[in-house]
């Protein structure tokens, strides 16, 4: 065990927790610091996956007597931590249909921890359902994202895995800019921030924080700002005309053929891409 998670106030109330629980150890200085800011505060924390209920009462412990602290599970037995003080839902999350009764019953809600099934089926549904109902400043965590790797009883790697949903939700996000000119859908409008962690997926849901992005200025003299980008393989030959069709507009049809030929060629995209596949083997290593 790491010294820095042993000293976690969430492991040690992980270790007095009365219910037996399991948890991956690098999963603390992830709500530690995900978390934190939540504890002592009026929030409904929801996790899905109680099994024997150890981590609901660490939960309980964290956040503090103001937070209502809900769990969701298949198994009956569940329903017996509700004389503990939590509010425990027998439900697929899988399921729309579950979902939709939860939310009437349960409003808005602060924070997610997906601890369930971990099959892509689940761990997307819980997301895709739940998004709406976040309030801002809320988050949605996912753990044991690993599954999306694992061929025995996940059936992943796969096109639909949730590794693949959430890379999905990034080309998603980055519609708020202009530059794209795509519609907003509610991911976008709901989506702020997604971070990965070893094993853990965390959308930070803000919508008054997803606008449409804007280029500013602080109005200040450019004094010598030249676009350098496309200078590396044919550089001289590019300056070299541009000096020479500089002072035409850039509107103009050589000026359009010069940024074509040096600044956009298939040529120059096939040397930069060698090097990228360099990169990308690297990584594979």
């Amino acid at each position: 065990m790491n010294k820095n998670t042993k000293n976690l106030s969430l492991y040690k109330l992980f270790r007095k927790s009365k219910k037996y629980s399991i948890k991956w150890s690098n999963y603390f200085q992830v709500y530690e610091k995900k978390f934190s800011r939540y504890r002592n505060k009026k929030i409904k924390f929801v996790e899905i996956g109680v099994a024997n209920g150890g981590s609901l009462f660490m939960w309980k412990n964290y956040f503090g007597k103001k937070a209502k602290i809900i769990g969701i599970d298949l198994n009956p037995n569940a329903k017996k931590l509700e004389k503990y003080g939590f509010k425990i839902y027998m439900g697929n999350q899988s399921d729309k249909k579950f979902w939709d009764k939860f939310y009437k019953k349960e409003g808005k809600i602060d924070l997610i921890l997906d601890d369930g099934g971990h099959k892509n089926l689940q761990q997307i549904s819980t997301v895709h359902h739940s998004i709406p109902f976040i309030r801002d400043g809320g988050k949605i965590i996912v753990e044991d994202t690993s599954t999306s790797y694992l061929k025995k009883e996940f059936n992943n790697p796969s096109k639909y895995s949730f590794i693949n949903y959430s890379k999905k939700m990034i080309d998603i996000i980055h519609r708020r800019s202009p530059l794209l000119k795509k519609n907003l859908n509610i991911y976008a409008k709901k989506i702020f921030q997604i971070e990965f962690f070893e094993s853990i997926v965390v959308f930070s849901i803000d919508s008054k924080k997803c606008f449409i992005n804007k280029e500013v200025s602080n109005e200040a003299i450019n004094e010598w700002a030249s676009d350098y980008r496309h200078n590396e393989y044919f550089g001289n030959i590019k300056n070299k005309l541009d000096k020479k069709y500089g002072i035409l507009n850039k509107r103009s049809f050589v000026r359009k053929i010069i940024r074509k030929v040096f600044y956009r060629n298939f040529l120059y995209n096939i040397l930069d891409n060698l090097k990228i596949k360099t990169i990308f083997n690297d990584i594979e290593k």
